[in-house]
């Protein structure tokens, strides 16, 4: 194991009862459709992406020998299957409001049927590796910046605090198992530009269909202050590229972003709401 890793770091899938609105309000986000439909528009890529991350770990298990990072895997299997449902339970809740999302989950699902067939299962792990840097990063944000859930409901927080502690903890698991297997460094720079420009494709399509639906997409005002907030000086998108340039060092490691004490933070705040449990 890495000596960058917590020493004690332990990965346990929680179940939360989030309580999710059986009507979700349209724009739980503060009323803003911008910035509700970023963070829907991420949630609709969620339970493939995470079932594909599942897969590419998995193929290698039978390669690893170390008990502690077995556990870790075993972990990081269970968190993101609990990620998939509670996502799929969330994007019933867009559906339920008349957004396609079976429309907008098809590209994703066809690029990983050509993944599955077409590459091998080292670059396939390269580019989970890549996504997990990038779903880190963000989680970090998320938990280091409560401002970006301003006027958010208190539902909708807490999954995506959920969602991005859980991820901080399991960001190097992939990672120490495409090095231990793999270790090549120029696939994983390539996937991680492959993976950026599809995470933006995708995001960017499922607002554009969101925000249409609502008859937002002539809304100036909204774009201006919804693209200030994701790409101006600060935003949530734009602060993030320097820790995602971090990637492409040769002796990167997602530790190196050393965030324990705010994991630890969260843990005890999800402990003291006295809600979840290991599963």
């Amino acid at each position: 194991m890495t000596a960058l890793q917590p020493a004690d770091l332990a990965i346990k899938p929680r179940r939360i009862d989030f309580a999710l609105p059986e009507s979700l309000p349209r724009h739980w986000h503060g009323g803003d459709p911008f910035k509700t439909h970023f963070f829907n528009s991420m949630s609709i890529l969620f339970p493939d992406g995470e079932r594909f991350f599942i897969d590419s770990v998995r193929h290698f298990r039978p390669q690893i020998d170390d008990a502690e990072q077995l556990a870790l895997i075993k972990g990081f299997i269970g968190q993101e299957g609990h990620h998939s449902r509670e996502h799929i339970e969330y994007n019933q809740r867009l559906s339920d409001l008349g957004y396609d999302v079976d429309k907008l989950m098809q590209p994703v699902k066809r690029r990983i049927r050509y993944v599955q067939k077409h590459f091998s299962p080292e670059r396939q792990l390269a580019g989970t590796v890549a996504m997990e840097h990038f779903t880190a990063i963000m989680a970090d944000s998320v938990l280091r910046e409560r401002r970006w859930f301003d006027g958010a409901i208190e539902p909708m927080q807490r999954i995506w605090r959920w969602h991005a502690l859980e991820e901080t903890e399991h960001k190097a698991v992939a990672f120490d198992v495409y090095m231990q297997v793999c270790g090549d460094r120029k696939l994983l720079r390539a996937a991680m530009r492959q993976s950026t420009f599809f995470f933006l494709k995708d995001v960017t399509l499922g607002m554009w269909h969101m925000l249409r639906h609502d008859g937002e997409l002539t809304n100036l005002r909204m774009w201006r202050k919804g693209l200030a907030w994701l790409w101006g000086r600060g935003g949530f998108l734009s602060s993030l590229w320097g820790v995602c340039r971090d990637f492409y060092r040769e002796d990167f490691h997602p530790w190196q972003h050393d965030n324990q004490q705010l994991m630890r933070e969260y843990q005890r705040e999800f402990e003291a709401d006295g809600v979840i449990s290991p599963a």
